[in-house]
C-alpha cells in the first residue's frame, strides 16, 4: 500500500502555503491582464529558489533529486489555485526528457540552468486539433527540421524546445533552441489564459535526444504530471462548491440540505477519491521504475479527465447564475478544465490507448 513520506507531507503544505497565499486565483486574473508571458517571472525564480524547478533534477546538476510522488504534490496544490507558470512544462516535462535521454553535455548545458529557473523548456509535439503522436509528420532529414507544431504549452516563452519528428520513419526527440534560425513562434490567445503557441520549423538544425522509447517515456511523464495538476483543481472546484451550497439559501433554505444537491455531491466526492487513487498510483511506479507505467498514465489521464469534466460542470451550475460570471472563479475553473482535458490526450484517447496496451 502506497503512504506519504514526512518528506512528502513537508513538501506539499509549503507548497499549499506558497500558491494561496501569493498565487491565489486573484493572480491569474491579474496575470491575464498584465502579464503577456501568462504567468509571472518573478514568482517562477521564488519557486525555483524553493527547489521545485529541480525536484526531479540529481543533485550535482542542481536539483534535489525528490521524485515524481514529490513533484505531483506540487503540480496538485498549483493546480488547486490556477497558478500559472512553466512548472509542468518545464521542470516535469523538460527536465525528464533530459535527464532520461541527454547526453552528458546536453544535461550539464541545460539541468543546471531549468533547476535555477533561468531556462523554460516546451514539448512541441502535436501537429492538429487532436492529441495524435503517432501521426507526426515533422520531417528531420539531415537533422534539419522542416514543418509546423500547433497548441505548443509554453512555447510562447521557450528558451529551448524538445520537438518531435520523423527521422527515417521512426518519431524521434530533438533539441532546438527557441530563438535559432528557422523557428517561427506565433504566440496563442488562450481560453484559460495560460501561454502557447503554434510553431513552424524551417530548415532548422536540431540535436538528437533520444528515439520512439524516449518519446513515449517523456508523454507518460507529462500525462501523469497534468493528471496531478487537474486532480488539484477539480479538489479546489469541489470544495468551493460544497462551502457554497453550506452557505447559499434558497426557498427560506441551505440549498446543501436539497437531496437531489446531495446526491450530485456525493459522486463528485467518489470520483475524487477514485482519481486521488490512479494519480497516486501512476507518480508511484514512475518513481519505482515499474514496466505498467503507460497503463498507469493513460488510466490517471483519462479518469482525472472525466472527473474534472464533472466537477467543473458541476461548480458552475451549483453556483447559479454567478457561476457564468468572470467575476466568480467557477469560469475560471471551467476553461482551465475543458484544456487540460485535451492537452496530452483526452478521456478517449486516453481509454482506447488503454485497452490496446492491455489487449482488450
Amino acid at each position: 500500500m502506497f503512504t506519504l513520506t514526512e518528506e512528502h507531507d513537508m513538501l506539499r503544505d509549503a507548497a499549499r502555503a506558497f500558491v494561496q497565499e501569493k498565487m491565489p486565483t486573484a493572480h491569474l486574473r491579474a496575470v491575464r491582464e498584465s502579464k503577456p508571458d501568462g504567468f509571472d517571472r518573478a514568482l517562477w525564480k521564488e519557486m525555483s529558489d524553493l527547489g521545485w524547478a529541480g525536484i526531479l533534477i540529481p543533485e550535482e546538476h542542481g536539483g534535489a533529486a525528490l521524485g515524481y510522488v514529490g513533484m505531483g504534490l506540487v503540480l496538485e496544490e498549483c493546480g488547486r489555485t490556477l497558478a500559472p507558470s512553466p512548472l509542468h512544462s518545464t521542470a516535469l516535462v523538460g527536465a525528464s526528457a533530459l535527464i532520461l535521454g541527454g547526453t552528458a553535455a546536453q544535461k550539464a548545458e541545460w539541468l543546471p540552468k531549468i533547476a535555477a529557473g533561468e531556462a523554460v523548456v516546451a514539448l512541441a509535439i502535436d501537429e492538429s486539433a487532436h492529441h495524435a503522436p503517432e501521426k507526426i509528420k515533422l520531417d528531420a532529414k539531415g537533422r534539419a527540421l522542416t514543418g509546423e507544431k500547433k497548441y505548443v504549452a509554453d512555447g510562447h516563452v521557450a528558451d529551448l524546445l524538445i520537438v518531435a519528428a520523423r527521422d527515417g520513419g521512426a518519431v524521434t526527440l530533438f533539441l532546438v533552441p527557441a530563438r535559432a534560425d528557422g523557428v517561427t513562434i506565433t504566440p496563442l490567445k488562450t481560453l484559460d489564459s495560460r501561454g502557447a503557441a503554434d510553431i513552424a520549423f524551417n530548415g532548422a538544425k536540431a540535436e538528437p535526444l533520444g528515439g520512439p522509447e524516449l518519446v513515449d517515456q517523456v508523454l507518460d511523464r507529462a500525462r501523469i504530471g497534468l493528471a496531478a495538476e487537474m486532480l488539484g483543481q477539480a479538489t479546489q472546484a469541489f470544495e468551493t462548491t460544497s462551502e457554497y451550497l453550506k452557505t447559499r439559501t434558497q426557498f427560506g433554505q441551505l440549498i446543501g440540505s436539497f437531496q437531489a444537491l446531495q446526491h450530485r455531491a456525493a459522486k463528485m466526492f467518489v470520483e475524487l477519491e477514485l482519481t486521488r487513487s490512479c494519480v497516486l498510483a501512476a507518480l508511484a511506479a514512475l518513481d519505482e521504475n515499474r514496466n505498467d507505467v503507460a497503463e498507469h498514465a493513460s488510466l490517471a489521464k483519462a479518469r482525472a479527465g472525466e472527473t474534472l469534466h464533472l466537477v467543473s460542470n458541476e461548480m458552475v451550475q451549483m453556483h447559479g447564475g454567478i457561476g457564468m460570471t468572470d467575476a466568480a472563479d467557477p469560469g475560471l475553473y471551467l476553461k482551465r478544465a475543458r484544456v487540460a482535458e485535451a492537452l496530452y490526450g483526452s478521456a478517449s484517447y486516453h481509454r482506447d490507448r488503454y485497452a490496446a496496451l492491455n489487449n482488450f
